[in-house]
């Protein structure tokens, strides 16, 4: 089991911003795959941002259409932890989040999945994220 905390949800007025945090405890996971992901009620669980954290140098940082130039990851690996800062916030953007970790890609391959999440095996409670308009 790998815990994963989360903090930073909240609710904020649109065009406002958020910055979520998700640390891994007691986990090396170097050279894997971390993120975030949401789901709003009666919709599927949608990718938010990934990020490979297997990297000192170059920001592997993979993000969904619906989030991108609005929403930036990063990681702190001496932390363990990963972050989400979120600007220019849409009511659309409300939904519970949720941080996903432990997808390790094969060889040298950097790229973290983004769709739905399926391919990582740890997730966090989830922090409530409600936009007004």
């Amino acid at each position: 089991q790998v815990p994963l905390v989360e903090s930073g949800g909240g609710s904020v007025q649109a065009g406002g911003s958020l910055r979520l945090s998700c640390a891994a405890s007691g986990y090396g996971y170097s050279n894997a795959c971390m993120g975030w992901f949401r789901q709003a009620p009666g919709k599927e669980r949608e990718g938010v941002a990934t990020i490979y954290t297997g990297s000192n140098n170059i920001n592997y940082a993979y993000y969904g259409d619906a989030v991108k130039g609005r929403f930036t990851i990063s990681h702190d690996k001496a932390a363990n932890t990963v972050y989400l800062q979120m600007d220019s916030l849409k009511p659309e953007d409300t939904a519970m989040y949720y941080c996903a970790a432990g997808f390790r890609p094969l060889g040298y391959n950097t790229r973290c999945p983004t769709a739905k999440g399926d391919e990582y095996p740890y997730w966090g409670q989830g922090t409530q994220v409600t936009i007004s308009s």
